[in-house]
């Protein structure tokens, strides 16, 4: 088991690692859209889903894997009215490639987040 850490994967603000590796799968923890420099939150959830899924992007290529390897996503979104809003961009990021997937509806998020992905994926081949 390796924790992959790097000045561009955002530290992480609690007893947790970002990312783990082992035996070629890579765990993501929960990415909420919170500005690594300025630590602010985007206001519209197109925003928020664009700047989490470009943290996992991040991530994963500072893992020496990309977007194309993830194998599972779950999405947590604090209210299922954002479903249609948060599925067309994450249509966009992913295009062809179609990971598993589930959002999960919940209430309030950490910092008043209106999403949260987690991920697990493959390293490069």
């Amino acid at each position: 088991m390796k924790t992959i850490e790097s000045s561009k994967i955002p530290k992480a603000n609690g007893h947790y690692s970002q990312c783990i590796e082992h035996n070629g799968v890579l765990y993501l923890s929960g990415q909420l859209p919170i500005n690594q420099e300025t630590r602010e939150v985007p206001k519209t959830i197109e925003e928020q889903t664009d700047l989490v899924l470009q943290k996992v992007e991040t991530i994963l290529n500072e893992a020496k894997s990309s977007k194309n390897n993830i194998l599972q996503v779950r999405v947590y979104i604090s209210s299922i009215e954002l479903w249609d809003k948060v599925n067309e961009r994450y249509s966009v990021f992913f295009q062809s490639h179609k990971p598993t997937r589930c959002i999960i509806p919940t209430r309030d998020l950490h910092y008043g987040c209106l999403i949260e992905v987690e991920v697990t994926a493959v390293l490069d081949s």
